[in-house]
């Protein structure tokens, strides 16, 4: 990175604009910013930060008081820096936050911070960026350094030059956390701290959920030894290891005994628990065995007890079933008929059909008689009448169809001609459409031409005053020029007078210390005279009238130093004449661009050319479109020529077509009109004609089943006649009577025999109960004693399986909860070992105990980065220092428990010993400050990607140093030079100002503001 140039303006001490150019000292490589105590040599600096990076490192903590007091209200403010990096000139302009007044209206109103970053292309200075949050974006990617690692790397300000040398080990860290960005390890450190923690809660967490096991365990297994009375089974088995238990939770070492011990004593206790789940359950089989005996016992008796009951019953029923012998052979009896008069059903069925249908057949052939009369089909009683008039109608009928497919031909042709028409019509419309449109056209081309004709001179009259408005406008912008200008001529004018005057003066002072020295030439001889020595103009050893002078002598110091003041106004004069000619010959030039016009008679004549451009383009834009409005209607009418021929072929056509039409309907017409007869249509004819066969037909079909149905009658009556003379029965109404529908037959013979087998099975049934209880009383046992007994067997039965439940429900969460224990235990342990890991580490890197040095992670790595800086410092402190002095990075534990690791110290070749930094003089001080300053910047430049710096500035200390000191530290500056890189030093020391010819000086005027001077040039521009 290299600084080019540097603009202040109505910053710090500076009113009006001044300009550093930094090209100017390349070819020196070291240049001295040097002016008296208060006059803004620091503010020089204070710009170059401002302007790359908003901010200065004075007012850090403070109240930013970047905008100069000397300037008013409507003064401005800014700060333009330009510099090359990444291989391009690039120039940032920044102006802070400021009052002004208001635009509109009285008071004032605050103006924001402002900044753009612009880029040099070869057509000019591009802009990249106008806001400030975008301009410190890209200015980073650019520059590559911080704030802070500039203030360290190029600009040594004042007042932290030596701070990182005497700084303590805090103060130390945090700079160079800032400079090289380690703040990561901190984190590192913290979040591994973090896990440490969290594994020590997940370790007590995991303890105290272990323990809470073991205290719910042991108190289970406690309340259930207390619950239960310990018998001489227990004494033999288990008695023993419970009393030891118990008098052990009780004792006072219960509190302190580890997470094994209980855990074994947790384990014996559910083994404990487990042979007592396995003799109860002995004692419920035991209560099982006792119940099976007495539901045996029960089953037993209930089966005596049911047979005795079943025989009670069973003599009841024979007895019932006896009785009821008479109403069943009655049923049996109706049964017989039923099954004699069921041989004769489907003669008598048959008999009741043929009967049923004659009468239907009979009220059919009226019906249909008198539907065929009501067609107009009458004197159809024989048989033979019906069949010829029925081959008459089809005769009819197929003469009909034939016509009815001309009717349908008829009724096409009709509307295709009624289309045909509509043809010839529509043809004749758009011919006549055509023929008005092109009647027309004539007289609206001649109204066209005419109107274009008008505006043919409109594009070469928009063209003079296109030409016209921008000469014009090149006029105002040089009477705009010339009116700038000659406040500068005017400005110039006054300068030149005033150095003019200046040089009159000077010379009247000069011209009268010669007239005054010419004057006193002869007092100053006779001062010289010695008495009895030679006289230096006439030889005489005697004086005897030596003159007398009439004021104080002229030395030749006050002429030569008059003459020098005289030769300096010459050079002013020379130069504010030269400035006052071309300020003049601008002047002049641009009045001459501007062709001696006013700007406000410029403007006016700008709006009027403006006006007459206006309307001249606006009758170009109507030219245009007439132009074109006249070639559309020249394609329109020569389109409507092809159209019209093209309707013409169109409407012959037509009207041919529709003539054939016209003839072909008429034959059809009367073809059809014969077909219809006296109907409507052909096809209300031929319905009519089907309708009347149809009714002819139905007679004829309703006759042949009249005839067929009395036939039939006929038939069954004989039949049934025959059948029932074979039968019993002597009536036809006896048979009707005996006849049964199948279910009521049905249900007649499933009475009788259901009552048949029924008293078969009870007299069966009743025989076997009495073989099987023989010997049996007829009254039914009692069932009440076998049934306590089976009671009571079952209450023993569920006491002996609630117990056994209950000991197998503790012995099951016993044995649970030591397995939960011993996993828990695991856990404790393998968390133990994780947590300890973690723990020691985290101490170490957090600067704790084992770490013997109390260096956290962060201040390892920057130990490292410092022994490097150290390094690159000592190649320079000791050649300043002439081998007395190497800075030293110490490790050592500070006093009362303070960080350390990153301490500093001085070893002095002279005694061998080390001393701290603070015990140097300030000439020692501000070399070491400078060597550490120089020996950070190259490591930091060297961090930051190996970015080259071709610029470095240092703010003061030079003069607590002695001459012979002096000269090794500008010596050591002097190598900086090398590789193109500039130099800039502030001090006061008058020595350095004669060793550095370059200069810039800041000098404070009288009224106050300050102004800058570059050599013997000041480049301070006029506001």
């Amino acid at each position: 990175m290299k600084l080019h140039r540097l603009e202040l303006e109505g910053f710090g001490p500076f009113l009006e604009r001044q300009v550093v150019d930094f090209d100017a000292f390349a070819d020196d490589g070291i240049f001295l910013i040097a002016g008296r105590t208060g006059a803004g040599k620091s503010s020089v600096l204070d710009g170059v930060c401002y302007g790359l990076y908003g901010g200065v490192p004075r007012y850090d903590g403070a109240e930013r008081r970047l905008r100069s007091d000397h300037c008013g209200l409507d003064d401005p403010t800014s700060v333009t820096v330009e510099f090359s990096a990444e291989g391009r000139r690039w120039r940032v302009t920044r102006s802070p936050e400021y009052e002004r007044p208001k635009r509109n209206g009285a008071g004032t109103t605050k103006e924001p911070h402002r900044a753009a970053l612009e880029v040099l292309e070869p057509e000019g200075w591009t802009g990249v960026a106008a806001r400030p949050v975008d301009v410190a974006a890209h200015l980073d990617e650019i520059l590559g350094l911080t704030q802070q690692q500039f203030l360290q790397v190029i600009l040594l300000a004042q007042n932290r030059f030596a701070r990182f040398l005497l700084a303590k080990n805090d103060e130390r860290q945090a700079l160079l956390r800032t400079l090289f960005g380690t703040r990561s390890f901190e984190q590192y450190a913290t979040a591994l701290d973090d896990r440490r923690k969290r594994a020590a809660e997940r370790l007590a967490a995991e303890g105290t959920e272990v323990s809470t096991l073991l205290d719910e365990a042991e108190r289970m297994v406690a309340e259930t030894d207390a619950a239960r009375e310990v018998g001489p089974e227990a004494d033999a088995v288990g008695g023993s290891d419970v009393r030891e238990d118990a008098a052990e939770s009780e004792g006072p070492g219960h509190a302190t005994r580890t997470i094994d011990e209980r855990l074994a004593r947790l384990i014996r206790a559910v083994e404990r628990l487990q042979y007592r789940v396995e003799a109860a359950a002995h004692e419920r089989e035991a209560a099982k065995g006792a119940l099976d005996a007495a539901l045996a016992a029960e089953r037993e008796a209930a089966s005596m007890h049911e047979r005795q009951v079943e025989r009670q019953t069973a003599r009841q029923h024979l007895s019932a079933l006896e009785s009821d012998a008479d109403r069943v052979a009655v049923l049996r009896a109706e049964s017989a008929a039923a099954a004699a008069a069921e041989v004769l059903r489907a003669s008598v069925d048959a008999l009741d059909r043929t009967r049923r249908a004659v009468e239907p057949a009979r009220a059919a052939v009226d019906a249909a008689v008198r539907a065929a009369a009501d067609l107009g089909e009458v004197g159809l009683d024989a048989a033979a009448d019906l069949t010829i008039r029925d081959d008459e109608l089809t005769t009819v009928i197929a003469r009909v169809d034939e016509a009815l497919a001309l009717e349908d031909e008829w009724a096409a042709i009709e509307a295709d001609v009624a289309r045909r028409r509509a043809d010839v019509e529509r043809a004749e419309r758009s011919a006549d459409e055509v023929r008005t449109r092109r009647d027309g056209v004539p007289a609206a081309l001649a109204g066209l031409d005419q109107r274009i004709a008008a505006l043919t001179d409109a594009a070469s009259r928009r063209d003079v005053a296109a030409a016209e408005r921008t000469e014009v406008a090149r006029r105002i912008d040089a009477a705009l020029d010339a009116e700038k200008l000659a406040e500068e001529r005017d400005i110039a004018d006054l300068a030149a007078l005033v150095r003019a005057d200046e040089l009159r003066l000077a010379v009247e002072a000069w011209s009268s210390l010669l007239r005054r020295r010419l004057a006193g030439a002869a007092a100053e001889l006779a001062h010289a005279l010695v008495d009895g020595e030679p006289c230096a103009v006439c030889g005489s050893r005697e004086h005897p009238a030596p003159a007398v002078g009439a004021g104080e002598p002229v030395t030749d110091a006050e002429v030569s130093a008059a003459e020098d003041r005289k030769n300096a106004a010459t050079e002013l004069d020379r130069l504010a004449s030269d400035a006052s000619r071309l300020a003049r010959d601008a002047h002049a030039l641009a009045a001459a661009r501007a062709g001696g016009e006013s700007v406000t008679a410029l403007r006016e004549r700008h709006d009027l050319i403006g006006e007459t451009l206006a309307r001249a383009e606006a009758d170009v834009a109507e030219f245009d479109r007439l132009a074109a409005a006249r070639a559309e209607l020249l394609d329109r009418e020569k389109a409507d020529s092809v159209e019209s021929e093209r309707w013409a072929h169109e409407l012959a056509a037509a009207r041919q077509d529709l003539a054939l039409h016209l003839q072909r309907a008429e034959a059809l017409r009367a073809a059809v009109e014969d077909a219809r007869g006296t109907f409507d249509s052909v096809r209300a004819r031929r319905r009519d004609l089907r309708a009347r066969r149809d009714a002819v037909r139905a007679v004829i079909a309703a006759r042949i089943e009249h005839e067929t149905r009395t036939r039939a009658a006929a038939d069954a009556r004989a039949t049934f006649d025959g059948l029932r003379g074979e039968s019993a029965f002597a009536h036809e109404d006896d048979v009707r009577t005996a006849l049964r529908d199948p279910a009521a037959r049905r249900r007649l013979e499933s009475a009788v025999g259901e009552h048949e087998a029924a008293l078969a099975a009870v007299r069966r049934r009743l025989l076997e109960l009495e073989l099987v209880l023989v010997g049996a009383p007829d009254e039914p046992i009692d069932l009440a004693p076998a049934a306590a007994a089976v009671r009571d067997a079952r209450s023993a039965v569920e006491s002996a399986a609630a117990a056994h439940a209950a000991a197998s429900a503790v012995a099951t969460r016993a044995r649970d909860l030591a397995q939960r224990v011993d996993a828990g235990s695991s856990s404790v342990a393998r968390l133990s070992e994780a947590h300890a890991v973690v723990a020691r580490l985290a101490d170490t890197m957090a600067g704790r105990a084992p770490n013997t040095r109390r260096m956290t992670l962060e201040t390892f790595v920057l130990a490292a980065e410092l022994e490097e800086i150290v390094d690159a410092a000592n190649l320079r402190l000791d050649h300043m220092s002439a081998g007395r002095y190497r800075l030293q990075h110490t490790d050592a534990l500070a006093a009362r428990g303070a960080a350390s690791g990153l301490g500093l110290e001085i070893m002095d070749a002279f005694t061998g010993q080390c001393r701290p930094p603070q015990s140097l003089s300030g000439g020692e001080t501000f070399l070491a400050s400078l060597a550490l300053a120089l020996g950070l910047a190259e490591v930091v430049t060297a961090r930051a990607g190996g970015i080259r710096l071709d610029t470095l500035f240092i703010d003061e200390g030079f003069g607590s140093l002695d001459d012979e000191t002096l000269d090794l530290a500008m010596r050591t500056l002097d190598e900086l030079r090398q590789g193109g890189r500039t130099v800039g030093v502030i001090s006061h020391v008058a020595s350095m100002k004669d060793q550095l010819p370059a200069q810039v000086r800041v000098t404070a005027t009288p009224r106050g503001p300050s102004v800058i001077h570059q050599d013997s040039a000041t480049v301070a521009a006029p506001a």
